[in-house]
């Protein structure tokens, strides 16, 4: 049986994108396209690390800022193993101190808008990287931020769009990371055990804060792909690449 959570010691959000149903009656193939929190967690040699070489993934989209892997560590440096860092945000903000008596989803919702106006070369590239050459028998690949919940949650449900992949399965994979919620807080807290007020929704992704953002994107441009369309420049032949190398 397909395992969609891949279980790691360190790593708490670390997910296959395969299974789900897409384009043409085809469906997302198993054991390609993973998406995961930093990597930067992996210690060289441990159990965790080679839980990850036995995956075979030869690319890594690292969607974090520059300074946050300087601080977190990146994935160890392996023979072999291509590795990329767009950073897709370009406005930090502090999400262990939102407004509880704000409403939060809308308010994640819209630093999500502001990733995907200010982003838009990175997340391009990072398109064309998971596009790379179109072929089935491509090397798996992984795309990852902090928590794998936010940027990443953003490129996944983007890809998986353009894949043809419906919206209650995008809404219901970006949800999944619900399951780590706990253990990214507990992450968060031992990091900065001094930090007393912390936001009590640090670390959840309900399916809310992704339909806001698909609902946005909608208004602005018609649909998700009009908006890969017009904002990121994404072509059919770009669209052909990423269906080939991850349809089946």
């Amino acid at each position: 049986m397909t395992t969609r959570h891949i279980a790691f010691e360190r790593l708490h959000n670390f997910r296959d994108l395969g299974g789900y149903a897409a384009a043409d009656g085809r469906s997302v193939r198993w054991g390609r396209l993973y998406r995961s929190d930093s990597l930067g967690k992996l210690t060289p040699g441990g159990p965790d690390h080679q839980r990850f070489l036995d995956l075979g993934i030869r690319t890594v989209v690292d969607l974090r800022y520059p300074w946050e892997v300087e601080r977190g560590g990146r994935v160890p440096e392996q023979p072999g193993l291509e590795y990329h860092n767009l950073s897709i945000e370009h406005r930090p903000y502090d999400q262990a101190a939102i407004d509880p008596d704000a409403d939060p989803w809308r308010h994640l919702a819209d630093r999500y808008a502001e990733v995907v106006e200010d982003g838009a070369k990175e997340i391009r590239e990072t398109l064309d990287v998971i596009a790379a050459d179109g072929r089935p028998d491509s090397a798996p690949l992984v795309f990852h931020c902090a928590s794998g919940k936010d940027r990443t949650g953003l490129i996944a449900a983007l890809v998986l769009s353009l894949l043809g992949v419906g919206e209650d399965d995008i809404l219901a994979d970006f949800a999944l990371t619900e399951l780590a919620s706990a253990r990214l807080l507990a992450d968060y807290r031992a990091a900065y055990p001094d930090r007393e007020q912390i936001w009590p929704g640090y670390g959840r992704a309900p399916a809310a804060v992704l339909r806001h953002v698909l609902d946005d994107l909608t208004a602005a441009h018609g649909s998700v792909r009009g908006y890969a369309v017009e904002r990121l420049g994404v072509d059919d032949e770009l669209v052909g690449a990423l269906r080939a190398r991850l349809l089946e």
